[in-house]
């Protein structure tokens, strides 16, 4: 290239110019101002090479390694902003590439379920799908991410929790970062700034009540210690659910587990009852929080007027703890409904239905008494409820088996499904032990092998008396089809009951009938 120049900044009577050719030789014609020039064309090589040199020299390598992938030095990223109207919050963060070769990202998305509220900036680049970005070796770049919400959309439209992922795919392998945005202006329990972790309430053996007009959102695991916590009448308690990841070893989020010092006291009412479910409240979502466990030794814990619903386990009542379940409904479980092992559990006046294993389990001994319950175990082989004194200590029970007491007492209940027998007990203890103690009275049941010489052929003379069995095709409820489990007019558990002292109404707050009381949660209404 040809650089026009005359000495002493002054024009030139003559064409006086320099040829320079970077960066492989300088040649010099008609040069009048040695010294000058020569100090301008040391300054224009020194300022111009290393551009040339980087941008038509340096021969760029790439690393294929499959092993050679980016170092994310976060795995969530949190949109810490609890919404009280329209909002756009972002974020960002940095990938580094450590390697001494240069790496292709060959593509960067957004996946999940709630993708949609999510864009992304990486390196300047925007779109739902960013491919082919370079990272210098030991360089990096960033990644923002951005949170557009609307919280006045319905929690079907703008979920409580919403989360997706960033997927950054190198060298055939998938890195990815979870993306956790809040959708809703609610309670979130720890709080915004620090999901998936462990929160711990406690309150020197006091009371918490959780009595904001707006929903409590759980993320992650609540334990309770030392103290009660209270959900009064019309309490929402969303819980988001998901895989876990924590120091417990659950595998579920969206667990809520109270220590031998934490109480549970749910006291809801007819008009007012407090709801447990998951945090995706539109219709048809299956949710996959881990449930209530009552842990050992905890208790006496209080579940009134409560509906729960959408956990892989309703209530798990662990070894010696003490619960009350009282005009209360657990549905749409994973597992069982009520699962208890060596517990002490009053359940009355409540409805089970649409759970994946038993809707009511007592294990391993313990004291039990059921009352005016609809047990509905549509849909599943297990059975609707199950009593048993032992507890094996191997899966295949041939090691060893332990032995507890087991006491139980169910009357004017309902406990049917689709499977031939949905009541089963099994005694491990030896005969004439009395270790298995069941007294039940006028119950609709549905038995089959249970009934058999090696099981308890004198289930209807000696343990169930003044029992129905349930036929199928029997009318029974309204619509058991759409889980509508008030019963029919010409219902076979209408006045099949015997009064009961202390039990007045039913899970609707209707009256029961004094003398002659219909079996199940419902009393029949005209």
């Amino acid at each position: 290239m040809k650089y026009f120049r005359s000495c002493n900044g002054k024009p030139d009577t003559e064409d006086k110019f320099i040829t320079v050719t970077i960066p492989l030789f300088i040649q010099r014609d008609h040069y009048r101002c040695p010294v000058r020039w020569a100090g301008v064309l040391l300054l224009a090589f020194v300022f111009l090479a290393p551009g040339f040199f980087l941008t038509s020299c340096y021969d760029e390598k790439f690393t294929t390694d499959t092993t050679d992938t980016l170092s994310i030095r976060i795995d969530t990223l949190t949109f810490d902003t609890v919404l009280t109207q329209v909002s756009t919050v972002t974020r960002f963060f940095k990938i580094y590439n450590p390697h001494g070769l240069s790496v292709r990202v060959s593509e960067i998305k957004v996946t999940g379920k709630d993708a949609h509220f999510f864009r992304l900036n990486v390196d300047g680049y925007t779109g739902d799908i960013i491919r082919d970005i370079d990272i210098l070796p030991e360089d990096s770049i960033y990644v923002f991410a951005e949170a557009t919400i609307d919280p006045d959309q319905p929690v079907s439209v703008s979920p409580f929790i919403l989360e997706a992922e960033i997927v950054f795919t190198t060298n055939n392998t998938d890195q990815q970062v979870t993306l956790i945005a809040w959708g809703q202006n609610a309670n979130y329990i720890p709080g915004p700034n620090s999901p998936n972790r462990i929160s711990l309430l406690t309150c020197d053996f006091g009371e918490v009540t959780w009595d904001d007009p707006k929903p409590y959102v759980l993320y992650g695991t609540l334990l309770i210690d030392s103290c009660t916590l209270v959900l009064p009448p019309g309490a929402r308690l969303y819980v988001h659910g998901g895989i876990a990841n924590n120091q417990l070893g659950i595998y579920n989020e969206g667990l809520i587990y109270t220590l031998p010092s934490g109480k549970l006291k749910v006291t809801g009412t007819v008009t007012d009852p407090v709801i447990i479910r998951d945090d995706r409240i539109e219709p048809d979502h299956v949710g996959s929080w881990a449930g209530i466990r009552l842990g050992p030794e905890s208790g006496p814990h209080l579940f009134t007027y409560m509906h729960m619903s959408s956990a892989n386990a309703g209530i798990i009542a662990d070894s010696a703890s003490v619960v009350n379940i009282d005009h209360s409904s657990i549905s749409s479980t994973g597992g069982p409904g009520f699962y208890a092992r060596h517990a002490m559990a009053n359940i009355s006046n409540s409805l089970f239905y649409d759970n994946g294993g038993q809707s009511i389990a007592l294990t391993f001994g313990g004291t039990y008494e059921i009352n005016y319950c609809t047990v509905a175990s549509f849909g599943n082989d297990a059975e609707a409820i199950l009593m048993n004194n032992f507890y094996c200590t191997d899966p295949l029970c041939s090691e060893g088996v332990l032995l507890n007491q087991f006491t139980g007492r169910i009357n004017n209940s309902i406990l049917i499904g689709s499977s031939t027998d949905e009541v089963w007990m099994a005694d491990a203890g030896m005969t004439g032990q009395g270790l298995m103690d069941v007294q039940m009275r006028n119950n609709m049941v549905v038995v089959d092998e249970l009934l058999d010489p090696e099981n308890f052929p004198t289930f209807f003379e000696s343990i169930c008396s003044n029992c129905f069995e349930y036929s199928f095709g029997d009318t029974l409820f309204v619509d058991m089809f759409k889980d509508d489990y008030h019963l029919d007019t010409m219902s076979v558990a209408e006045m099949k009951g015997i009064p009961l002292p202390g039990f007045a109404d039913d899970l609707d707050g209707n009256t029961r009938d004094l003398l002659l009381p219909d079996l199940g949660c419902y009393e029949f209404q005209e």
